[in-house]
């Protein structure tokens, strides 16, 4: 007997748009962590007399200079300082070596946190509800420029 080849019978296009849309869901999230990675290295922080205003990712915004509790900042070294500890991430992003969005501290404060070395953070609270934490490179000096702005 001779063989006979039979085909399937065509279905829908439900798997093609399946994976169509898989595809671009995949490209939207390796977009979103390139993003972040790039945020993470290119965040800043300008200190002027019209307040604090944080630049180059999704959380940046402009607290106004009467909105910081300036002579409660602080330097932390969060291995050591534990109740400034980020606890509960509760709208961010949490990547090995970076942490920026809203965060719950170990002691119920809720922070809106840039971190990226845990022993370089400045602390600032504010007058809003909330706090601030910043790996700066230089902690101190950031620090200073926060006390300067006071003095106006």
């Amino acid at each position: 007997m001779k063989s006979q080849v039979f085909t399937i019978v065509a279905g829908n296009n439900g798997p093609f748009w399946m994976l169509a849309g898989l595809t671009m869901f995949l490209l939207v999230l390796v977009g979103l962590f390139a993003w972040l990675a790039y945020s993470s290295r290119n965040m800043r922080f300008e200190v002027s007399a019209e307040g604090l205003r944080i630049a180059g990712g999704m959380y940046g915004r402009m607290i106004p200079a009467a909105s910081l509790k300036i002579d409660q900042t602080r330097v932390l070294h969060l291995c050591c300082d534990r109740e400034y500890q980020m606890r509960w991430r509760t709208n961010g992003a949490g990547l090995p070596g970076y942490a920026a969005g809203w965060f719950k501290l170990r002691n119920g404060e809720k922070s809106l946190c840039f971190v990226t070395d845990q022993t370089k953070v400045v602390y600032v609270p504010t007058t809003e509800g909330y706090s601030v934490m910043m790996s700066v490179a230089y902690p101190e000096s950031f620090k200073s420029a926060l006390a300067e702005i006071a003095r106006r």
